[in-house]
């Protein structure tokens, strides 16, 4: 049986949540959504909880930080291809997020970087599969 990895996020309003990552091609198992939380689906095996704030406090009694301030997590996705970062950073952009650094071009490694509208950061980042073969 392979692992899964469940992120789970704190989010302020979790429609807009849900509203901005769809936008950012995303679906959400609806068996685990409710007023609460949603079960954002990356792969087979990543998914990304949003918890509203007060329901991701029942489960951490430490302080939950402004991600907008301070960097809990760093959260980065792997795309097929250069133009796929760009696309998923550029939907996230649209969608109301923000670009967060410059690209960063270093040998066969491509990626960008955007925040969510809790300000929670995601990087997207493609590596050239020959560089690998070497």
């Amino acid at each position: 049986m392979s692992r899964k990895i469940f992120v789970n996020l704190p989010v302020k309003d979790l429609n807009r949540s849900v509203d901005f990552f769809t936008k950012c091609g995303f679906s959400f198992n609806p068996q685990f959504t409710d007023e609460n939380a949603t079960c954002m689906v990356v792969s087979d095996d990543i998914f990304v909880m949003l918890l509203v704030e007060p329901f991701f406090q029942s489960f951490s009694k430490r302080e939950i930080p402004d991600a907008a301030r301070a960097s809990e997590v760093l959260v980065c996705l792997s795309a097929d291809s250069r133009e796929e970062v760009d696309e998923l950073v550029d939907s996230a952009v649209a969608a109301g997020g923000s670009t967060h650094g410059q690209p960063q071009a270093e040998g066969p490694m491509y990626g960008r970087s955007f925040t969510d509208p809790d300000g929670h950061i995601w990087e997207v980042m493609w590596m050239d599969p020959a560089a690998l073969e070497g």
